[in-house]
């Protein structure tokens, strides 16, 4: 059996993702920090059709934490094999000039803090023909100036992260990638402080329409899967040709 945990997989990217890792057969594991109603919507959505789910809330930026959520995955229906790493935190625009060192370490803290002890401790248990998908951000290449330095800062990153760890573990057959969405219909972009962001710069998009979380979630399920069995340590720009 597929077991899958997707760390913030109660809305935007993670709920779609978990949705549809589970209409594919897979278990899947909803993390979530805060919002219980939420992940238990989706975990509801998963069970409805027929798939199999469960929530459970974890700070996946503290190691207990992490411990405890792969041996709860594993107590509902045996050893992870997947993992799809979501959970990050966004916050108002602003010029790094005036970013609080407190913001920013919060930033890198629940951004590449939570990727490190999760992907360390699925390799820890992992068996070959594992699979780590990343969600990164094109804002790791772009920068982000004038809104999120920080946040690209902890993309860029999860970027390198994911680089290192596909080649360190590539020869156990466990495969790491990441997406790198740009802009994306979410609700994080209200944690921004502008919800309509997308429509906003969606001129500049080549496809000239900001994207789905379901877009991204298909990317991330053909990573995950089989029929990219020999695809590691690579890089999937979602982002409408930006």
């Amino acid at each position: 059996m597929n077991v899958v945990i997707v760390t913030g997989g109660s809305r935007g990217i993670g709920a779609a993702t978990a949705i549809l890792l589970g209409s594919k057969g897979y278990a899947v594991c909803v993390n979530y920090l805060a919002n219980k109603d939420r992940a238990n919507k989706v975990v509801d959505s998963i069970v409805r059709d027929g798939g199999q789910a469960f929530a459970h809330q974890a700070d996946v930026s503290k190691e207990a934490d992490v411990v405890r959520l792969f041996d709860a995955a594993e107590a509902h229906f045996g050893g992870v094999t997947h993992l799809v790493n979501n959970a990050g935190i966004l916050f108002t625009q602003s010029k790094l000039v005036d970013i609080e060192l407190e913001r920013f370490n919060q930033v890198l803290n629940s951004n590449v803090v939570s990727c490190f002890l999760c992907s360390r401790e699925a390799v820890r248990r992992f068996q070959a023909g594992g699979a780590i998908v990343n969600v990164s951000s094109l804002a790791s290449k772009t920068g982000s100036p004038f809104e999120y330095v920080d946040y690209a800062a902890s993309k860029g990153a999860m970027d390198t992260l994911t680089k290192g760890l596909s080649l360190e573990v590539a020869a156990s057959g466990i495969r790491v990638n990441a997406v790198r969405p740009g802009f994306i219909y979410t609700d994080m972009h209200a944690d921004g402080g502008e919800p309509g962001r997308v429509d906003r710069l969606a001129p500049q998009i080549p496809m000239r329409r900001g994207g789905t979380a379901e877009e991204v979630a298909n990317t991330i399920a053909w990573l995950l899967s089989d029929e990219a069995s020999y695809v590691t340590g690579s890089f999937i720009d979602v982002a409408g040709g930006r």
